[in-house]
């Protein structure tokens, strides 16, 4: 029998990546024909021992360390590379970092990077939206990787549905109804998407990979409007929802309220024009979800699938 190709996954115990990881190591068309190679910073976590009890091969790396990239990578077939750059909020370190992994990817001779990337929006709205940089940043790595020639597929994940109960969607005062709130018309345009489906989409990017390379995956379920969002809220709790609607935060409101929360003014600023995206020009420039869709075998969660089983809704909410 041949031997297994290794997939190594970075982020492994994070949101998209532990997705990845028990995609692979579960999925009935990927685990006999695939290792993941787990790679974390810390081997000796909680998260890290149920990956290796689960059959992956758990390895330490540093993200800020070229050499244990290439170490990591090595023999690999596949790799799915995510960033976090809320961690430092550096955009120049994410771009460095997001290099090194293109670099180390060459090196060792992978078949298919899979970048986890986004769009240029400074680029997409010709400078009217220019400080977006967790955007910004990624694409500059996706620029680079094609670049330099490697064999790669670009993840887009698009708006993830748990940034939205709790913070977003809570209720009011001071009549306490559930309300949704974002600096953005009620008909703008969201992909809505669920981290939990990531591996979905890598299922999709390795099995179509000759289709695929030097393409772009959309992440997401579909696109949604804000006024969709709650008329979906309403129908999985139909007693709270009630009462439940959207108010459009003035943008001013909208950053003090991030500020008011410990966010510097330049993430503040950030947050709101990556809001001011969805009406101005797309989270995905208006690109269609359909071909990516097209190589999806599995079933994508929806956004009333999503709220009806959210920890961040009360358990009794009806």
């Amino acid at each position: 029998m041949a031997s297994k190709k290794i997939i190594t996954v970075f982020g492994a115990t994070g949101a998209q990546g532990g997705s990845v990881a028990d995609t692979f190591l579960t999925d009935l068309r990927l685990k006999d024909d695939w290792t993941v190679r787990a790679v974390t910073r810390d081997t000796t976590k909680e998260s890290s021992k149920k990956l290796e009890a689960k059959g992956a091969e758990v390895v330490a790396a540093d993200i800020n360390d070229k050499a244990s990239l290439v170490k990591a990578m090595s023999g690999a077939h596949a790799v799915f590379a995510v960033t976090n750059y809320w961690e430092k909020m550096d955009a120049r370190l994410e771009v460095k970092q997001g290099k090194d992994l293109v670099d180390a990817a060459k090196e060792t001779g992978v078949q298919q990077f899979i970048w986890s990337s986004l769009l240029n929006i400074t680029k997409l709205s010709n400078g009217k939206l220019s400080n977006v940089y967790h955007f910004d940043s990624k694409a500059d790595v996706e620029d680079y990787a094609r670049e330099v020639g490697i064999p790669a597929t670009f993840f887009l994940p698009g708006f993830y549905m748990s940034n939205v109960p709790g913070g977003m969607f809570r209720p009011s005062p001071p009549d306490n109804n559930w309300t949704l709130s974002f600096p953005i018309t009620p008909n703008a345009s969201i992909p809505v998407f669920d981290t939990d489906d990531t591996g979905k989409f890598i299922k999709a990017a390795v099995l179509n990979r000759d289709k695929l390379l030097g393409k772009r995956i959309y992440g997401a379920t579909e696109y949604m409007t804000p006024a969709e969002m709650v008329e979906g809220f309403k129908k999985v709790f139909p007693e709270a929802g009630k009462t439940a609607t959207y108010y459009q935060l003035a943008p001013e409101t909208f950053k003090d309220a991030l500020k008011s929360m410990g966010m510097p003014d330049f993430a503040a600023l950030e947050m709101l024009e990556n809001f001011l995206l969805f009406d101005q020009f797309g989270y995905y420039g208006g690109a269609s979800l359909d071909e990516t869709h097209a190589l999806v075998e599995d079933k994508l969660t929806t956004w009333t699938e999503f709220i009806k089983n959210s920890p961040k809704f009360p358990a009794d909410l009806k």
